[in-house]
Formats: structure tokens, sequence, C-alpha cells
């Protein structure tokens, strides 16, 4: 890659980056109320990422054997149950993480 392909990717990344800045402002504006369809958006959207985050990551469960699936289960209720507890996402997610990396490294490796 030569010096004028990558300021070209340079600029190109900046302009996107740019854009995706700005489209929301150019969309909805600078109102003192945002609209009914963006708080709808922003009231559905975080239940809807964690759903699919969720799925994503319990998707290619193992059920053969008991290393394949009860670390992730564990990890699961014990993130659901600190969140509903605590009400902290970094501590839910923080301490079903170091669980689950604990089982998988220590109780149960392979």
């Amino acid at each position: 890659m030569n010096v004028w392909d990558a300021l070209l990717m340079v600029a190109v990344v900046a302009g996107l980056t740019f854009l995706t800045r700005a489209l929301p402002f150019a969309l909805f504006g600078r109102q003192d109320r945002p609209s009914a369809a963006l708080t709808d958006l922003s009231r559905l959207l975080p239940s809807a990422i964690i759903a699919v985050l969720v799925i994503y990551c319990l998707k290619t469960i193992d059920f053969r054997q008991t290393a394949g699936f009860l670390p992730q289960l564990i990890a699961v209720v014990i993130v659901a149950v600190l969140h509903v507890w605590k009400r902290n996402n970094l501590l839910s997610i923080g301490v079903g993480t170091a669980c689950y990396m604990l089982m998988v490294q220590v109780i149960w490796p392979g």
C-alpha cells in the first residue's frame, strides 16, 4: 500500500465516522424533547441488544457433557441474580465472567 492509498483510506474512514456522528442530529434535530419514536427506541433497544448477545453467547452450548453446558448456565444464573439484586451492569457482568472463567479453567478444564 502506498502513501496515497493510506491517505485515501484514512479520509474515507474519517468521513464515514463524521457521517455516523452527524446523521442523528440531521435526522432528529436539536429539539427540547426527543420524538416519540426515539423515546421508544431508547427504551426498547438496550433489552433487545442484551437478548441478542445472550442468544449469541449461548448458541453453541454442548449438552453432551457437563463441562459443555454447566459453566455457561451457572454464569448466566449468577449474572441474572446479581443484576436483579444490585442493578449494576458492571458488577453482574464482571462477577459472572470471573465465575465462568474460574469454572472453565479450574473446575472443568479441557
